[in-house]
């Protein structure tokens, strides 16, 4: 397994290309299977998990062609086979993103249960509710969702879904299901993601009929056939805040091209309590930070929740910079039971924390020292990477396939900044 090799100590400078979406671009691969015309996918990140939908995707039958600069054309006239086998589906939860449409289209779909994710248990069961309220007959059989269409329907219907709790790939299933469905289809307490929005504008040019996306409420007019399109994937967001994250850890001056301040509020409005400076700008944002961090910044407490407010995927980095900053704090995990998994591995560079249930209490040091660590998820190894760079000596971060899953290229783009960092292959 490759590992990354950080010599920590360096501020960055320069500018850096905030890659497409993770999070909007697997549901937009999957929205390609609504229609039989071609859709082309722009700024899609170079990501394991975007191989490996891809990959689904043409084990049905489907034709998806990529280039180097990021783009995906995608031909679903051929789909022979509405079927995400689970040697496929067991390394990434989005594969479930395959049940809406494919049922939305060809009125049945077999489709694995989901594996992939060491954070937390994230049912599926919203989504077959949802599915069910529309009309769908659903079984679960040998670790497979199979579902389908009563005798004699054409269709989905519309229906009034209400998901127990805030669910993205939820609402990203029954938008894109409910496009082709018959009537209308009203989602309350809908998640309220950018990417969540950047989908709703894709299937809007492909000719769905969608309003409220972005808030908690929307509304989806079926209509019978849908259209091929083509759509830019939204910035990444969280890729973005990493980055900022980066900067103040370490010091430095430093654009994030593309990366887009109005998604990032909770994060930019901690980060500047710290007192890092953060400014938007027409295409991008730019961080300034004085660094070292513990010469200066000053730990902030938080909560992470549904968007728009703290979000899950960047408290481990986050913390990182806490671990250095003055002052103690306390970081609060609502979302996913297992997701403090980096914090012993931050002890073994030096870090103050301690754990109470959801809670970790950290407490900020003058400076970290470099060691061997080993990546448990995919934001925990980006939050060590942070921790790395600014560490004193070389810090070695094991099992960066986690890393690849989500950050594309992120040694080279660190390294493009200043950081001393390089991958050591397996």
């Amino acid at each position: 397994m490759d590992k990354l090799l950080i010599r920590g100590g360096r501020s960055l400078q320069g500018e850096v290309r905030i890659s497409g979406a993770k999070n909007a671009a697997l549901p937009e691969l999957c929205a390609a299977l609504l229609t039989a015309e071609p859709v082309t996918l722009t700024n899609v990140p170079r990501l394991q998990d975007v191989a490996t939908m891809l990959t689904l995707i043409r084990n049905m039958g489907v034709r998806a062609d990529r280039t180097e600069d990021g783009t995906v054309q995608i031909n679903a006239a051929d789909l022979s086979s509405p079927e995400a086998p689970y040697e496929l589906v067991k390394t990434m939860r989005a594969s479930v993103l395959a049940l809406g449409p494919l049922l939305a289209r060809f009125g049945e779909a077999t489709v694995s249960l989901p594996g992939g994710c060491a954070i937390g248990s994230r049912p599926v069961d919203q989504h077959i509710k949802g599915l069910q309220a529309m009309g769908a007959e659903i079984v679960v059989e040998h670790g497979y969702m199979i579902a389908k269409l009563p005798k004699g329907w054409k269709r989905l219907k519309g229906a009034h879904i209400t998901t127990d709790m805030v669910t993205v790939t939820g609402t990203e299933n029954f938008l894109m299901a409910a496009s082709l469905a018959e009537g209308e289809t009203v989602l309350e307490n809908a998640a309220q993601e950018p990417e969540i929005t950047d989908l709703a504008e894709m299937l809007i040019k492909m000719g769905a009929q969608i309003e409220g996306h972005g808030t908690s409420r929307i509304r989806i007019q079926g209509v019978a056939k849908l259209s091929g399109c083509s759509h830019q994937v939204v910035a990444d967001r969280i890729e973005t805040g990493t980055f900022l994250c980066a900067v103040a850890a370490t010091g430095g001056d430093v654009i994030l091209r593309h990366g887009r301040a109005d998604h990032l509020d909770a994060v930019i409005d901690k980060l500047r309590d710290a007192g890092v400076q953060i400014t938007p700008m027409a295409d991008g944002i730019r961080v300034y930070s004085a660094g070292p961090a513990h010469h200066y910044l000053k730990a902030q407490s938080f909560r992470t929740t549904e968007y728009p407010g703290f979000p899950t995927d960047m408290q481990a980095q986050f913390m990182a910079l806490n671990c250095i900053a003055q002052g103690s704090s306390m970081v609060t995990e609502t979302i996913f039971e297992n997701r403090f998994m980096h914090v012993n591995e931050m002890v073994r560079l030096g870090a103050h924390i301690q754990i109470d249930g959801k809670v970790a209490v950290v407490e900020g040091i003058a400076k970290l020292s470099g060691a061997t660590v080993m990546a448990t998820d995919l934001r925990a190894s980006a939050s060590l990477v942070i921790a790395g760079l600014v560490a004193e000596g070389e810090t070695m971060v094991d099992r960066i396939y986690h890393l690849d899953r989500g950050y594309d290229q992120m040694e080279a783009k660190l390294r493009g900044i200043g950081a001393d960092i390089e991958r050591i292959k397996a």
